[in-house]
């Protein structure tokens, strides 16, 4: 074995004496090594270049330890990894296994996005149906209409309906009133029955009107009904017409029976003698709108009416909001004689307060023969 050894140095050696005016005296052409075991060799031999005439196997004992201990130990080649891979460091450097790892990394990085995006829904999610069930659990404040109304303006008569929704009548209703009295048909309708006695009074300028309540016990009979007296209140000028006529003034006088109808007696007003129950009622006015006045003495709504009762009648409805319908309209035929200075006492207060004539719709209307 040695000799076989002290062999192969001695070629190496002779390789490279041939070969140093071509390659670099320090680097091996083979493995790219420093020459430092090369040199020792070479050393041995005497000169840089020659070679040993000792024959084979007549080496000196010294000379074969020194070749084996000289002679450096030629690398093995790295074993194929298992499997058949690449080495490490021969695949970091591969362009493949590099784009690989790159679209891995980008798979694991939208994975984690979807992950992220599907965990946010999930949290909104959740967060509005909480979000609703608290709404929910609160109760909606009731929406607050206004129930301010007048006969002129954006508050007036045209706009009534659009107000308030409890007011809708107002703007659907189809017997609405006043109306223009038009071709009744005369037959012989019952008397009215009065039963109108002296009683307590008070007057209110509640800002629409002047209003008189009057106190309990005064009635009248129609239609096997008995109506009691609640208020009686004026307008300016009169809201009905006959034939197409209009009167300066009226009286509505607000009667109600037990079951909660509405009777509604209206005196038509012209200009004449004095009217005593109307100039008491004067005589009490308040000083300030909407402050009331009670005086100790009484009035007798008797004093109000017409010495002759045939009367017009007709179904309709309260001439102010809500308009509610379904009332029954009983208007004297013949007019209440009021002073020129009384009329314009309330005209200096409301000198407008009607609401126009509204559609008769086809309603049936009779008057007494």
């Amino acid at each position: 074995m040695r000799l076989l050894l002290t062999l192969i140095a001695c070629c190496c050696c002779a390789a490279v004496s041939a070969n140093d005016k071509q390659v670099d005296p320090l680097i091996s052409p083979s493995n790219k090594t420093p020459l430092s075991s090369l040199a020792g060799a070479r050393v041995y031999g005497g000169a840089v270049g020659l070679t040993t005439t000792t024959p084979a196997g007549k080496a000196p004992a010294s000379s074969k330890e020194a070749t084996d201990k000289e002679a450096p130990a030629k690398p093995a080649k790295e074993a194929p990894a298992a499997g058949g891979r690449k080495p490490a460091a021969e695949a970091a450097s591969d362009p493949e296994a590099e784009l690989s790892a790159k679209i891995a990394a980008r798979l694991a990085a939208m994975r984690a996005t979807q992950q992220a995006r599907v965990a946010a829904a999930a949290r909104a999610k959740k967060e509005a149906t909480a979000k609703a069930a608290k709404v929910a659990a609160v109760p909606e404040a009731p929406k607050v209409y206004s129930n301010v109304w007048s006969y002129e303006g954006e508050a007036g008569p045209a706009n009534w309906a659009k107000i308030n929704p409890a007011w809708a009548k107002c703007g659907t209703g189809n017997r609405q009133s006043p109306i223009d009295i038009r071709d009744g048909m005369k037959v012989d309708l019952e008397q009215i029955d009065f039963e109108y006695r002296p009683s307590s009074f008070n007057v209110t300028d509640n800002g629409k009107t002047v209003q008189v309540m009057v106190g309990r016990g005064n009635y009248l009979n129609v239609g096997n009904r008995m109506y009691e007296l609640v208020q009686f209140h004026f307008h300016r000028p009169s809201e009905e017409r006959v034939n197409g006529k209009g009167y300066e003034m009226v009286v509505h006088l607000v009667h109600k029976d037990a079951e909660g109808h509405i009777a509604m007696l209206a005196l038509l007003l012209e200009r004449g003698k004095s009217q005593p129950a109307i100039q008491q009622v004067w005589n009490n006015l308040p000083l300030e709108k909407m402050d009331t006045m009670a005086p100790s003495e009484t009035l007798d709504p008797m004093d109000l009416l017409p010495a002759r009762r045939e009367y017009f009648t007709f179904m309709g409805s309260m001439s102010e909001p809500p308009c509610q319908e379904g009332v029954l309209w009983l208007v004297m035929k013949e007019p209440v004689q009021v002073s020129p200075a009384q009329m314009a006492f309330f005209s200096r207060l409301y000198p407008y307060n009607a609401r126009p004539v509204q559609p008769s719709s086809g309603r049936i209307i009779k008057e007494s023969n």
